[in-house]
């Protein structure tokens, strides 16, 4: 069997999505193969599982974190979601923007978005579960937020009576974040740049 990748977004996204054999018995897929995944040029080292439920119309985000780094690599179990993740490296051609793609537990799509970027979700359905593989270890003294709603980035969620946390609901602008000292952490670094960090 084999994964694939869909479609690339904004240089570091990648939303990918398995093959499924079915039968009528049900279905089987492999969301998750080193092997192949390293042949894609994406990572291989997750380190902690995450799964949570949320009722239809709930945004969760835009959330980060600089220490350990983490990318997240997302996925809709149950019912389906629209996926964010949008470019908060200092430096990038593409600060800023964002991506949005529209999951599902049908569709299997998975949507993989390193450190630099920050990531949330509309549930779209009453019983929505999201699971995502992260590359670092939650540490909640290096972790922030983007404000959801901020008009410099213009998401355009596909719901408008949404719920929002109250940390959520609070969290700093882009703009904010740029001008903060944390913000350093994430530098976008040019292709030839990163083979040259690399080698060196």
């Amino acid at each position: 069997m084999q994964i694939k990748i869909e479609s690339r977004h904004l240089g570091d996204v990648a939303v990918v999505v398995p093959d499924v054999f079915r039968d009528d018995r049900g279905f089987f897929t492999e969301t998750f193969r080193a092997d192949q995944f390293e042949e894609l040029g994406l990572p291989t080292k997750f380190v902690q599982d995450n799964h949570s439920r949320s009722a239809k119309g709930v945004v969760r985000g835009l959330h980060f974190q600089w220490e350990p780094p983490m990318g997240k690599l997302m996925r809709v179990t149950v019912g389906a979601a629209f996926l964010v993740a949008v470019d908060i490296r200092k430096g990038s051609p593409t600060l800023g923007q964002w991506v949005g793609v529209e999951a599902t537990a049908e569709n299997r799509r998975s949507v993989w978005a390193p450190a630099g970027f920050a990531r949330g979700f509309c549930a779209l359905s009453d019983a929505t579960e999201i699971q995502y593989k992260t590359t670092g270890i939650y540490n909640n003294k290096a972790e922030s937020g983007i404000l959801w709603n901020d008009p410099a980035i213009g998401i355009e969620w596909p719901l408008k009576d949404v719920i929002v946390s109250d940390k959520d609901r609070k969290a700093q602008t882009l703009a904010q974040w740029l001008a903060s000292p944390q913000s350093d952490h994430f530098q976008y670094l040019s292709t030839l740049e990163t083979e040259l960090s690399t080698r060196s």
